[in-house]
């Protein structure tokens, strides 16, 4: 399995090879070695393992995906350090983790100055990364027949899978066919909005995926364009949502969108916090009217869906909208979307269980089911929920202490940490949308970059393979 995710990877890397080749500026040769490498590696470790049994466990598959995302995130590193964009390992790797985990998180300090065909190589990790690389093989690989169950769960972002059809190769195809024509349909719509064709491209890739690369310093700010603002906002938000809700929008079934409690609590989410934050900002006298909806809108969509593009910086915004923002880098949005964090589902279901609880109270002989779009939820999933906002506040709170190790204040070490742990980007403190992470000390990019992983395959299917048990034989 991780030959076939080396090979896949060596071939992605090959799509860039044309942009190289267009522009001329000098990353040919780092494409086609670091596409070499990946392909011979990922052959040999193919071809010595092919005969093997291919069914596996459920166990398997959360191994495969630890070390699968482990080989790509190191090969992966190959076209920076190749090519002198980023020649220090650690750096790099830190690049290409922020690249697949959809984070947006940067060590580059001139990313104008970077040879396009890497810089696209940067934006397609995202692309990648966003609907899951070992998703994309079970949907092209029905060679793992009922393996790829397993894969698909262990990686899937959100509490639960939805299956749109009874196979789940099918499923995973129908979930890429949709993310794909997303992505192609933005890259028109920036196009007309005044892109140019390369930077829509790239932008599209950030986009759909909330991951967040832009190819300019000063992200979306540098285009200084309402209606590419507006372009990326539409498609960020969707981008938070359930893809599965795509597919019911392709059969006509909009009522049961509209019955989705998720979705209404995520839309309701991004409008009140905009309102909000419109109506704070026309407070501040810090713009017109326009400007201030389209900044709020923007920032608060991109900070949700945890994607990262910035159109302003939000910590000079004030004490109150800082701590706002940072409050909502604890949501993400929904369960089956690209987007990190704890996602509204959780919330919901958690809010759900503690109106239950008080119920319980008043009336102890009654029997009070959690409801979600009407249905019972299992008790399982209510304990499985409670332990994840345990572990992750554990982990948020751990990994704070941490970065406090290496002599950050408490804002920059709070916000490194929820950034890499929510898979957001930016932060606040000294990690905000107008700074980078290229000064922090080597182990330090190790370490969020370990969070990084562990929040985007959603803590357990990394933290099971630190438990005795896990290695016991069965």
């Amino acid at each position: 399995m991780i030959g076939l995710l080396l090979m896949l990877n060596g071939l992605f890397v090959l799509l860039c090879l044309p942009t190289s080749l267009y522009y001329s500026e000098g990353d040919t040769y780092p494409i086609l070695i670091s596409s070499a490498i990946n392909l011979n590696i990922g052959f040999m470790l193919w071809y010595f393992t092919r005969n093997h049994e291919k069914k596996l466990r459920q166990k398997d598959g959360y191994l495969i995906v630890a070390l699968g995302w482990t080989a790509l995130s190191i090969s992966g590193s190959l076209p920076y350090m190749l090519s002198g964009a980023i020649p220090e390992f650690t750096s790099a790797l830190f690049e290409t983790v922020s690249g697949y985990t959809t984070t947006g998180s940067s060590v580059l300090n001139d990313i104008e100055g970077v040879h396009k065909g890497i810089l696209l190589w940067r934006s397609l990790t995202q692309w990648i990364g966003g609907m899951g690389i070992i998703v994309l093989t079970v949907a092209i690989l029905p060679i793992l027949g009922v393996g790829g169950m397993q894969l698909f769960m262990a990686e899937s972002p959100g509490p639960s899978t939805s299956k749109l059809h009874p196979r789940i190769t099918e499923t995973a195809k129908r979930l890429w066919y949709i993310y794909a024509s997303i992505t192609l349909v933005e890259v028109f719509a920036l196009k007309l909005a005044g892109m140019e064709w390369y930077d829509a491209v790239n932008h599209s890739f950030a986009t759909v995926s909330t991951g967040g690369f832009s190819t300019r310093n000063a992200s979306i700010m540098a285009y200084n364009s309402p209606a590419i603002e507006y372009v990326i906002s539409l498609f960020m938000f969707f981008g938070g949502i359930n893809f599965t809700l795509f597919y019911l929008i392709i059969k006509f079934k909009f009522a049961e969108i509209v019955k989705n409690e998720e979705f209404r609590f995520y839309a309701g989410l991004v409008v009140i916090t905009t309102i909000a934050t419109t109506l704070s900002l026309l407070y501040l006298d810090l713009g017109p009217f326009e400007k201030s909806f389209r900044e709020s809108l923007f920032m608060v969509i991109s900070i949700v869906t945890t994607t990262g593009f910035a159109t302003a910086d939000y910590t000079t915004w004030g004490y109150f909208l800082t701590l706002a923002f940072f409050m909502l880098m604890f949501f993400g949005a929904s369960a089956g979307s690209t987007s990190g964090g704890i996602k509204i589902v959780r919330h919901v279901l958690i809010a759900k269980n503690g109106m239950a609880e008080l119920k319980r109270l008043l009336h102890p002989s009654a029997i009070i089911p959690v409801r979600y779009n009407g249905r019972a939820v299992e008790q399982k999933i209510i304990y499985n929920i409670l332990a994840f906002f345990f572990i992750y506040l554990t982990v948020f709170i751990v990994g704070t202490v941490v970065m406090t190790f290496y002599g950050y204040d408490l804002l920059t070490a709070a916000g490194a940490t929820i950034s890499s742990l929510g898979n957001i980007g930016p932060g606040i403190g000294g990690v905000g949308p107008a700074h980078n992470f290229a000064a922090f000390p080597e182990s330090a990019k190790v370490f969020l970059s370990f969070l990084m992983v562990l929040g985007r395959l959603e803590l357990f299917t990394i933290l099971l393979l630190f438990l005795p048990g896990f290695w016991a034989r069965t």
